[in-house]
């Protein structure tokens, strides 16, 4: 592939971008390749060292803020005209109040399910508490209760069991933490994947 051809893919891949981004990446890589020339390379040796068109594209499309995506996309690609404008304006307690809804019930499920989390950490940090406390009653057994074994042996076993519980459900909730910070960037590259369009990724 030569310089011109990859310029014009890369250009392609970032159709979603805003112009002067593409303009700025494009530019890039044309400088990039130019210097990689005037080292020695061939021009087609210079392309190839620059990498994959598809891997550049989604490198650059994921380091801008998803706003600059938004406003990109829906910039109009015309003037609008005069009734156009009027009927936006007019349907906006509609659109603007269904828009406002959505985005809420979107953040309140993720702040509940983020709210579960923390009640989780709180179920461990009881455990944890139980298990110090049956362990330091242990210790204080001998001379609270005049030397009785049966009870620091209880107490000591029921410390030893909320320990081993608050052990176990700080991995099960470490688990559960990762997987929804896994499930939050799937979201958020789905939203970005929506934004782009599929036909323009292609």
């Amino acid at each position: 592939m030569n310089k011109s051809d990859f310029l014009s893919e890369l250009r392609r891949g970032l159709g979603c971008l805003p112009e002067e981004d593409i303009e700025k990446s494009v530019d890039f890589y044309a400088e990039m390749i130019d210097d990689k020339m005037e080292e020695g390379l061939t021009e087609e040796e210079a392309v190839a060292e620059a990498g994959s068109v598809d891997e550049i594209s989604a490198q650059i499309i994921a380091e801008i803020p998803l706003t600059r995506l938004v406003k990109a996309r829906v910039k109009p690609k015309r003037a609008l005209k005069a009734w156009e404008i009027v009927l936006i304006a007019a349907g906006s307690p509609i659109w603007l109040s269904l828009l406002v809804a959505a985005a809420v019930t979107v953040v309140s499920v993720y702040a509940s399910l983020w709210a579960v989390i923390v009640s989780l950490y709180a179920v461990v940090l009881s455990f944890g508490a139980g298990g110090l406390a049956g362990i330091v009653g242990a210790a204080a057994c001998p001379f609270l209760s005049n030397g009785n074994a049966a009870a620091a042996v209880m107490s000591l076993g029921a410390g030893l069991i909320c320990a081993g519980l608050a052990v176990l459900s700080y991995l099960g909730c470490f688990e559960i933490t990762k997987g929804m910070i896994v499930l939050t960037k799937k979201a958020l590259c789905a939203l970005r994947s929506a934004v782009i369009g599929k036909e323009e990724r292609k």
